[in-house]
């Protein structure tokens, strides 16, 4: 390609790209990414001094490995000589096949089928369109509402912003329009009894209408970087299984080893009957999710008058995307990537720890890899986001919110000065 002036750049993006969560035009100018290596994007023209920044967010929390690191480059690159891409319909290949029997093999047991798609958001679609099928096919129509707390984000797609917090969150614009599903407050942070038994009370009373219950376990996401007691999670497996309600985990944020086991539901030893991953899943190299089932929710939708999933993205199954999803798992799997996560844990509880004297800090919290500073009021997102960039580090904030989720192979160096960036953020928020 003919090489652009980074200001002919800027000036075509402003005109033409619509970025997320933005307005058109956009009212920022973004950074150029020149390149990427380790834990650093190289600019292409320096931002406050720094032609590098340390990135604090492993590309929305996909990037668990860095960038440009030799062994999925070669995974890729092996796979592109051989097949970039075939049609998954009637036809397969190994990486696939592969890919899903790692998957079947690393999450919970009983989940033995993989639906492969294109994204986070996707797979949650899919996972839905799953039990509302599984119960159609089985007679029981009416059982075609979600149960969900309040907090969550599942994605942008329709289903998944159903399951959204409708007060508050992103999608508020289409209350009216999206299915009205069941929600409850809210899981506190610690366990409490009474909220233990809402959920209960609140499954049983629905349970009539309910399809499945639909939460992300242990981390609430993009939807207020919340964390919760992993104990709610068997409270909602056995509230489900007494009221024949199917449970749905959302693990696209928590899954590979961010909250310190490979997956939330690890950390009480449930499983789910439906299970969502994606992000993490390929490296952040390639768009990429999947949707596990168990064979009783497989089997049911098999029995029915209709017994087809009808969902198919063109892209299922890419054979790029899962040749370098399945050397991300096993590049995962063959370190000790729980004491380097327990190791980012600590680094972030000293790091961040100060911030709680900062005017304006409400509340700092710490789990796994993930650091969370919230704010009193809303971030000001170009000051917060200059600050950070001041000490050499890129950060995202939002809503109320300054957080990192560095990737796992970040040394105790960078990982202090993304603490900095933080605390600077905050201050400047």
């Amino acid at each position: 390609m003919t090489p652009v002036r980074n200001d002919e750049l800027v000036s075509l993006d402003r005109a033409h790209v619509w970025h997320p969560y933005g307005p058109m035009p956009g009212r920022t100018d973004p950074l150029v990414v020149e390149s990427a290596s380790g834990v650093r994007l190289r600019l292409a023209e320096p931002a406050e001094g720094h032609a590098e920044l340390i990135d604090g967010m492993s590309s929305w929390w996909s990037a668990i490995h860095g960038y440009n690191h030799p062994v999925l480059n070669e995974a890729v690159r092996g796979q592109l000589e051989r097949m970039s891409h075939v049609m998954f319909g009637g036809l397969t290949h190994e990486p696939a096949v592969r890919l899903a029997a790692r998957l079947v093999e690393i999450t919970p047991g009983p989940l033995r089928h993989v639906f492969l798609s294109d994204s986070g958001s996707v797979s949650v679609e899919v996972a839905v369109k799953m039990c509302l099928q599984y119960w159609r096919s089985l007679g029981r129509p009416e059982k075609r509402r979600l149960l969900t707390w309040r907090g969550g984000y599942h994605g942008d797609t329709w289903q998944p912003m159903s399951v959204c917090d409708p007060e508050g969150g992103m999608h508020e614009l289409w209350t009216g329009v999206l299915q009205r599903q069941v929600f409850v407050d809210a899981p506190p942070a610690g366990y409490e009894e009474s909220y233990a038994e809402l959920l209960r009370t609140e499954i049983g009373k629905h349970a009539h209408e309910l399809a499945a219950v639909v939460v992300e376990p242990v981390v609430q996401g993009a939807g207020g970087m919340r964390f919760h007691d992993p104990a709610y999670l068997r409270v909602l497996r056995e509230a489900c299984d007494a009221h024949d309600v199917l449970l749905v985990l959302d693990e696209i944020a928590t899954g590979f080893g961010r909250t310190g086991t490979l997956f939330a539901a690890d950390q009480v030893g449930i499983s789910p009957d439906v299970m969502c991953v994606g992000k993490a899943l390929t490296g952040g190299y390639l768009s990429m999710a999947a949707t596990l089932c168990t064979s009783r929710v497989a089997d049911g939708i098999s029995r029915g008058d209709v017994p087809v999933l009808a969902h198919g993205p063109t892209f299922m199954g890419n054979p790029l995307a899962s040749a370098v999803a399945l050397a991300s798992i096993d590049l995962l799997l063959s370190q000790d990537w729980e004491v380097e996560v327990k190791r980012i844990e600590a680094g972030l509880r000293e790091g961040l720890a100060p911030a709680a004297d900062l005017p304006g800090v409400r509340e700092v919290r710490v789990l796994g890899a993930i650091g969370v500073v919230q704010l009193d009021h809303p971030v000001d997102m170009e000051a917060a986001s200059r600050a950070a960039v001041r000490e050499g580090v890129w950060l995202r904030p939002f809503r109320d919110l300054i957080y990192t989720m560095p990737p796992y192979v970040t040394g105790d160096e960078d990982l202090a000065r993304i603490c900095a960036a933080v605390r600077a953020a905050a201050a400047a928020g």
